[in-house]
């Protein structure tokens, strides 16, 4: 196997020991660890403008490395114009080696780069240890051209993890450098 990932070396080397240490797991099975990361885009101006789509593909394709799968609309929705089955966004499910490259990518390099950034929120987990986070425009990542992409367009981010708890995932990620924002601190001397 050629060069592992920076962050999947770290894992096997470090964070997994620290989850042991932490939370006293008999089995190496038990100790959680991520399972994939699904990047979606919806485009909800595509209903009018095919184009914006398949530049919010083209976009994903380069954030991502892999082609994304076009999502169709579940049901028709008069008021919006919209018939079930037309072609309103994309998503992209990275696992393995493409999966820590994307993370190292997104912690390292593009949530610096997101203005006022003050750390991302330690509440948007789903109570089985996922956490998902929006971005609200895709030209921080360093690979797209803004002269290309003009248009804003945001995506949802989620880890899916196998930890049991959300405690046990919001360790997890911020032993791999997810840069959470810090608890909110009581006032005793008052």
């Amino acid at each position: 196997m050629a060069n592992k990932p920076r962050l999947q070396q770290a894992y096997e080397d470090t964070i997994r020991e620290k989850m042991v240490e932490k939370y006293g797991y008999g089995n190496p099975h038990q100790v959680p660890r991520l399972e994939k990361i699904t990047l979606n885009m919806g485009v909800g101006q595509a209903i009018g403008d095919k184009k914006i789509l398949d530049l919010a593909i083209d976009a994903m394709t380069q954030i991502a490395g892999q082609k994304p799968v076009t999502t169709l609309a579940r049901k028709s929705i008069a008021g919006f114009r919209l018939r079930e089955g037309m072609p309103i966004g994309c998503m992209v499910t990275l696992r393995r080696q493409h999966m820590y490259e994307f993370f190292d990518r997104l912690v390292a390099i593009v949530l610096p780069r997101v203005r006022d950034f003050r750390g991302i929120s330690r509440k948007a987990f789903d109570g089985n240890g996922n956490y998902t986070m929006g971005l609200t425009e895709q030209l921080v990542f360093p690979e797209l051209n803004p002269d290309k992409f003009t248009r804003p367009q945001g995506m949802n981010i989620t880890f899916v993890t196998t930890a049991q708890s959300d405690e046990e995932a919001r360790t997890l990620l911020e032993f791999f450098g997810m840069p959470f924002k810090q608890p909110a601190k009581k006032n005793d001397a008052a």
